[in-house]
């Protein structure tokens, strides 16, 4: 019981930091950041373990109260000293180690209140653990109780502010489906524009239907909505320029704010293509330039 609420412990403690430095993270975004998760996974993840392993945790070190309660004898048990002061050991290795993460991330450029936050949330977490396990090193069999209660209050307590405020940091997971979904849209458009270029480049021309473009050798066939399943709009406008539509249910605005970089590729129309919308169906309008993109040689 004592290794298994210890391991849970453990994971319990590397979630709760995980939980936190993704939400520093989030509420202090560095430019300089080459990726940031747009769907909040190091959240979600921390969120899941917490809400699973520490309730574990939680009731193991309920039952060894209550046997601590019936014998307070269990107090100088071998293994029960001897697990606690390899805590003791883990925290303080956990504290050094994070430490000189962070610092050395500062020393690289890191942000100042990034750097300070997450500096707090482990010297507070690795604290906590280093002083409860060093009083329990000490307690007395005329008083096992007191501080282990107290202990496990304020860990939920803070275990369950920690998970409703990256709730909120978040978003629920009906967001997170819609900025998926919205996503997909942008991405099939993406595919179905390249396709009209090379279509266009292939037979100097542009198609009068997106079923045109599906190619059987190529295994090519024109995405769908990811929702509805209705077709993308496609409207051809001269001999170079045409639109396609889709119909969206967020605003780009609220998606780049979660981590969305612009959109692009890295094929054609990096340098002017603009995938920036509103709720609703938007029309993005494209223009091909024969001189980039100029017709394929024809064999004989």
């Amino acid at each position: 019981m004592y290794v298994g609420a210890l391991i849970t412990l453990y994971w319990s403690a590397g979630s709760l930091v995980a939980l936190l430095f993704s939400i520093i993270d989030t509420l202090y975004r560095d430019q300089l950041d080459y990726f940031v998760d747009p769907y909040s996974g190091g959240i979600r993840f921390a969120i899941a373990s917490l809400v699973v392993v520490f309730p574990i945790s939680l009731w193991l070190f309920t039952l060894i109260k209550k046997g601590l309660a019936v014998e307070p004898t269990k107090l100088g048990l071998g293994i029960r000293r001897w697990l606690f002061a390899l805590t003791l050991f883990v925290a303080s290795a956990a504290l050094l180690g994070d430490l000189i993460a962070l610092i050395n991330g500062f020393l690289g450029g890191e942000l100042t209140a990034r750097f300070v936050w997450k500096v707090l949330v482990v010297l507070v977490v690795a604290g906590l653990f280093f002083w409860y396990f060093l009083l329990e090193l000490r307690a007395r069999p005329d008083a096992p109780l007191r501080l282990r209660k107290w202990f496990l209050v304020d860990a939920s307590i803070l275990v369950i502010a920690s998970i409703v405020y990256g709730f909120v940091v978040m978003g629920s997971p009906g967001e997170i489906r819609t900025l998926r979904f919205d996503e997909r849209r942008v991405s099939d458009l993406q595919s179905i524009q390249w396709q009209v270029v090379n279509f266009w480049q292939q037979k100097q021309k542009l198609p009068a239907l997106l079923s045109e473009l599906e190619d059987p050798l190529s295994g090519f066939r024109v995405p769908t909505d990811p929702k509805t399943s209705e077709a993308y709009g496609f409207v051809p406008k001269t001999q170079l320029s045409f639109d396609l539509c889709a119909d969206f249910e967020l605003p780009s605005a609220q998606r780049i704010d979660r981590g969305f970089q612009p959109y692009h590729i890295a094929e054609p129309y990096t340098e002017s293509e603009n995938w920036e919308h509103v709720a609703g169906k938007v029309c993005f309008s494209r223009t091909i330039d024969p001189d980039r993109y100029p017709p394929y040689a024809k064999t004989r």
